[in-house]
């Protein structure tokens, strides 16, 4: 097997920004403070524990964090790719690092306290994680002749930094220690059987740490994880298929893929096909960060406005426990308290088009106009996951967009939603194409 460290950098960086924001997401949350409940229950994304501690819970052990929890995770995906071309993957993940606080004794030796004050500044337990990647390049030839293994360990270690009064006196420590965690890649490609050449490619990652106690709580199990583990891939040559939206003669190969806890989507600029983010939250085809975004909140199912406006709410006893919780919990707060006014007016939103009133769009023979209204029934494949929650019913239809390729979007709002007018104020609505819905006469009455 040929193994490189190569990986095209340049590939990866186009889709960076929105692999950082998985990596990250959930690590805390507002008021991003360690005293917070919600952040005493952490790492909700991607996290795979040991075998035997899984096992000894459940096939997928379902926890206090809402997360579904197990030792591996699978991306199958499709490629169009000759046996000349070169497959580069990016492993990424978090590994827990404890950070303790000890107070110097008398005699000598130290005790684990809960907050050490000193010379102003305040210390605090708390969890960190160190991020690691794996970078591996693997021919399709060599993938096509069977299955590879390779293995990622990312190392223990134990740092310490001690802690001085205003006299250069020992008062303290703070001490971060990380326990080892190995991970076993397994690499495949095999026919996908379709009209033309389609490669199905099988990336699987599994927790190999083999001493973890069954019955060890879950904060214990959690230092020997991977957590927030997400795949980067890229082709030097060829092109990957997409999964949400595929031509027509490869659509039953993409529903065939077999996709555990982890969700690939095409990435990098709309209509490139040489990258593949596998991200253990659910993405579109292309995602990318909103550009008036002014850094990571740690939270990407939020409004920045909101989260922004709300930290300088925060009172100076709770900026500084914040500021003390953690580094990226001190960015924060310090990014927020200097923002100035003209960059938190853009959170407020950004307008990309402005359409016609006038636009309209032929349904099924009847013309669909601000006004209308119709029945939805979102697609199967190649829509957003959470709108098969609304497949039946009714709405009325608010706008007829069309965006720079000439493609037709109608905003509706629901008709039996009770914060409907809420949405109508602000503007926001569910967007649906054309072909998922079916008009209705306006005399109709909603079931």
């Amino acid at each position: 097997m040929t193994t490189r460290n190569s990986a095209p950098a340049t590939a990866f960086d186009r889709v960076r920004a929105v692999a950082d924001a998985v990596l990250y997401e959930g690590y805390l949350l507002y008021p991003y403070r360690s005293s917070s409940g919600k952040n005493r229950v952490r790492w909700q994304f991607g996290v795979l524990a040991p075998r035997r501690w899984i096992e000894a819970h459940g096939p997928a052990a379902d926890t206090v964090a809402g997360s579904a929890e197990s030792w591996w995770q699978q991306t199958e995906c499709l490629a169009e790719a000759p046996d000349s071309a070169v497959l580069h993957l990016r492993l990424r993940f978090l590994q827990l690092q404890a950070r303790t606080v000890h107070a110097a004794r008398p005699d000598g030796t130290s005790s684990v306290v809960d907050r050490l004050d000193i010379r102003g500044l305040t210390l605090l337990p708390f969890d960190e994680a160190v991020p690691h990647k794996a970078d591996m390049a693997l021919s399709v030839e060599e993938l096509r002749a069977g299955q590879r293994t390779v293995t990622v360990r990312a190392p223990g270690g134990e740092r310490l930094e001690a802690v001085y009064d205003d006299q250069g006196t020992v008062v303290g420590e703070v001490r971060r220690v990380r326990r080892p965690v190995t991970v076993r890649l397994r690499l495949s490609a095999t026919p996908a059987g379709t009209p033309f050449p389609l490669l199905r490619l099988r990336l699987r990652v599994e927790n190999t740490v083999p001493d973890t106690s069954p019955d060890a709580p879950r904060e214990e199990a959690l230092r020997r994880s991977l957590v927030a583990t997400h795949m980067m891939l890229a082709l030097d040559t060829g092109a990957f298929v997409s999964l949400l939206d595929p031509p027509a003669w490869a659509a039953e190969a993409a529903k065939a893929c077999a996709n555990v806890r982890t969700f690939p989507v095409l990435g990098g600029d709309p209509g490139s096909r040489d990258l593949v983010l596998s991200a253990p939250i659910i993405l579109y085809d292309h995602p990318q960060i909103a550009p008036e975004s002014p850094g990571d909140l740690h939270d990407a199912t939020e409004i920045d406005e909101i989260l922004s406006l709300r930290t300088l709410t925060l009172t100076d006893a709770e900026k500084q426990e914040a500021r003390a919780t953690d580094p990226r919990a001190r960015a924060i707060v310090d990014r927020v308290d200097a923002m100035p006014p003209e960059m938190m007016r853009r959170l407020h939103g950004a307008v990309r088009s402005v359409p016609p009133e006038t636009e309209t769009v032929v349904v099924d023979g009847v013309t669909v106009a601000r006004g209308s209204r119709v029945r939805l029934r979102p697609r199967r494949r190649g829509t957003d996951a959470h709108d098969m929650f609304l497949a039946g019913r009714t709405a009325q239809v608010e706008a007829v967009l069309v965006d720079v390729d000439g493609r037709r979007h109608v905003a509706v709002t629901i008709e039996d939603d009770p914060t409907a007018e809420l949405h109508r104020w602000y503007g926001r609505f569910h967007y649906f194409a054309p072909e998922e819905l079916v008009p209705l006469p306006q005399e109709a009455t909603a079931p």
